[in-house]
C-alpha cells in the first residue's frame, strides 16, 4: 500500500490527489488528529511524531510513505530516512521545484506553519540553485483550526487570511506555496485575497506527480503495489465533526478508524 500521514486531516488533500492522478493504488492513511496541529511543536517532538506515523503505516503494510505534513516533512523528512528502509516522499521538494519553474518576476511567497517557516526550507530549496529568487514567507498559524472547525467561508477566515497574505501581496509575489496540507481547502479565498495574477502551487499535487514518476522508473516497486479501492483511514482521536469533514473534503463517504498511537 502508499501509506500516507498528517498531523490531522488536512492530508487528506494528498488523498484527494492520489484518487484523481493516482487512482489504481490501495491507501492507507493516518491523521494524528488528537496531537494536532504539529506546525507549533518542537523539532525533537516533530521527528518523534513523525516515526511514530510511519511506523503506524509500515505495521499496517505500508510500502511507500508519504509525508503529507508541511512541517513533518520540512523537519524530520532527513531524520526518518534514517530510520526506515521504504521509499519515502515529502511535499516541501516537489512544491518548491514547481514554483521554481512557474515564477517569472523571480518573486516568490511561502505561507505555512510556523515549523514549516523557520525551517527556512523552502528558501533554502528555492534559493538553492537560483540566487537571484527572492522568497517572502509569512506563517498564518490560525488556519488551521479554522480549516478544521469548517469555517471556510466566515468572514473571519477571510479577515485572518486577507492580513496574513497583505505582506507578500506588497512585494508583488507572482507565485504563492500554500504550505500546508489545509490551506488547499481555502484556495479560492487565498486567490481572490492574494490576487489573480498570483500562481498557486499545491504541494499535495506536486507530490503525487513525483510518486506517479517514481513507480514509472521503478517498476519492480510498482508491481508489488496492491491495486484496489479498500482504502484505510486511521485517526488517534475521533469525533462526528472530523468524520463528517473527512467525506466532506474527500467528496465521498469514508470510514474513520480510531487506533491508538
Amino acid at each position: 500500500m502508499i501509506g500516507i500521514f498528517d498531523s490531522g486531516l488536512g492530508g487528506l488533500t494528498v488523498v484527494k490527489k492520489f484518487q484523481e492522478i493516482l487512482s489504481q493504488y490501495q491507501l492507507l492513511y493516518f491523521g494524528d488528529t488528537a496531537r494536532t496541529p504539529y506546525g507549533n511543536r518542537g523539532e525533537d517532538v516533530i521527528k518523534k511524531y513523525a516515526e511514530e506515523d510511519a511506523q503506524i503505516l509500515i505495521k499496517r503494510g505500508a510500502q511507500i510513505i508519504v509525508v503529507a505534513c508541511n512541517s513533518a516533512s520540512a523537519i524530520a523528512y532527513e531524520y526518518l530516512r534514517t530510520k526506515f528502509s521504504v521509499p519515502i516522499f515529502e511535499v516541501v521538494t516537489p512544491a518548491a521545484e514547481k514554483a521554481v519553474a512557474m515564477t517569472r518576476n523571480k518573486k516568490i511567497g511561502v505561507i505555512g506553519t510556523r515549523a514549516t517557516v523557520n525551517s527556512g526550507i523552502y528558501e533554502k530549496l528555492l534559493t538553492k540553485d537560483n540566487r537571484n529568487i527572492r522568497v517572502f514567507q509569512n506563517s498564518a498559524p490560525l488556519l488551521v483550526p479554522l480549516v478544521e472547525e469548517g469555517w471556510l467561508n466566515k468572514p473571519e477566515t477571510k479577515m485572518i487570511l486577507k492580513k496574513y497574505l497583505l505582506p507578500l501581496k506588497t512585494r508583488q509575489i507572482d507565485t504563492l506555496i500554500m504550505a500546508c496540507t489545509h490551506y488547499p481547502f481555502l484556495r479560492q479565498m487565498i486567490q481572490v485575497k492574494i490576487g489573480q495574477r498570483v500562481k498557486l502551487v499545491d504541494p499535495a499535487e506536486e507530490v503525487v506527480l513525483k510518486v506517479k514518476q517514481y513507480l514509472e522508473q521503478n517498476p519492480t516497486i510498482d508491481k508489488k503495489l496492491p491495486r484496489n479501492d479498500h482504502h484505510q483511514f486511521l485517526v488517534s482521536d475521533l469525533t462526528s465533526r472530523g468524520q463528517n469533514l473527512a467525506s466532506q473534503w474527500l467528496g465521498h463517504q469514508v470510514k474513520l478508524e480510531k487506533i491508538n498511537v
